[in-house]
């Protein structure tokens, strides 16, 4: 069973890297079935009810009106969120 758990991640891994990431691209992998706007919306409510994930995004110098996820910023979503 472990195998099988370490080839899914490798397979999330593989489809999606670390890298920088528009926040529409990145909202619309967590939440493919919705219109965009409310994706985006999503993803912020997730980002401000996850104090965690939140703080350690304004350590990157993350504000809420930015356009691109840096790579930092996609590694620190990932490790809270998971990969979409």
């Amino acid at each position: 069973m472990n195998i099988n758990i370490r080839e899914q991640e490798s397979s999330a891994e593989a489809a999606w890297p670390v890298r920088p990431y528009s926040k529409s691209e990145l909202a619309q992998a967590y939440a493919p079935g919705i219109a965009p706007t409310s994706a985006l919306n999503r993803l912020a409510q997730w980002i401000k009810l996850n104090r965690p994930l939140g703080e350690a995004l304004r350590e990157t110098g993350y504000y809420a009106r930015q356009h691109v996820f840096t790579s930092r910023q996609v590694e620190l979503i990932f490790h809270y969120l998971g990969r979409p």
